[in-house]
């Protein structure tokens, strides 16, 4: 039987590529998104062509009770099968500590940093009776236990700025820089039901008020001097997924960025940058 993964903001960007990465990997796809339905669907569609079962399922991230619907939603169809969740959504608005506004700060963290501990609760819940049931009344490992290639999963999609600060998008990289702390919080808290891993990605799509010639110089800022490769971030993803002895741990995908220190943000600094 095909484990299933839940990505969300699956339908386009690199939510899009993780979903194919698993795909490829032969587990099946349950894509969340909000708005892009369209996008969604024809995912689905190129996802169920790779010969696996894939699921579009819509819902926000800033509320208890929608996130609650896309996970219950998905595990009606998935049931224990459902062995990954990936935290790929992000909003991602720029901001200042000076003038933050305090409601888009707290959306921000809802949808970044909230919605994948509730999914990780969640993910722990529905897995936690199935372990129970793997353990004999001695403490003996079952064969149900012991045949497990991995236990399941949450995987949450960090960015390479926790751990190369600079004060742009000040909201948005406090809320990151807590589900990083998350991931290590978590591993413990949810052991040993659950594995909770992360990827922290560098720039690999134009961001924000960005323009085209901006993001070609800025995707190389860092050590390799070449643009990041979203397909590299989604294989490392699903390697996550799929290694039954990693937890608490996460893997910077950024060639390197994260070691080129920035006083603000690529985007506003490229010029300066490629002139030294």
């Amino acid at each position: 039987m095909r484990s299933w993964a839940l990505i969300t903001g699956g339908s386009v960007r690199l939510g899009r590529e993780i979903g194919l990465a698993f795909a490829r990997a032969g587990w099946n796809v349950a894509c969340h998104y909000n708005r892009s339905q369209a996008q969604a669907h024809a995912l689905c569609t190129e996802l169920r062509a790779l010969g696996v079962d894939a699921l579009a399922v819509q819902g926000e991230l800033e509320d208890e009770a929608s996130c609650q619907s896309i996970f219950d939603t998905t595990v009606a169809t998935t049931g224990t099968t459902l062995q990954c969740v990936v935290n790929n959504a992000s909003l991602f608005v720029p901001d200042e500590g000076a003038n933050f506004d305090e409601a888009q700060a707290l959306a921000q963290i809802k949808v970044n940093l909230m919605a994948p501990m509730r999914f990780g609760k969640w993910m722990a819940a529905l897995h936690g009776s199935d372990l129970k049931e793997a353990i004999s009344a001695d403490g003996a490992t079952t064969a149900k236990a012991a045949s497990a290639s991995a236990k399941p999963s949450v995987i949450h999609v960090l960015d390479q700025k926790v751990f190369n600060l600079n004060p742009d998008y000040f909201s948005y990289s406090l809320s990151k820089l807590a589900l990083e702390r998350a991931v290590s919080l978590q591993a413990q808290s949810l052991a040993p039901t659950l594995r909770v891993n992360a990827v922290a990605p560098g720039l690999m799509y134009l961001s924000g008020p960005q323009t085209q010639d901006n993001f070609n110089r800025a995707s190389q800022a860092n050590l390799l001097r070449q643009p990041i490769n979203p397909a590299d971030v989604a294989n490392s993803v699903v390697f996550l997924a799929g290694n039954a002895s990693i937890t608490g741990t996460t893997v910077r995908v950024d060639n390197g960025q994260h070691l080129v220190p920035l006083a603000r943000d690529v985007m506003f600094v490229v010029e300066e940058l490629f002139k030294s």
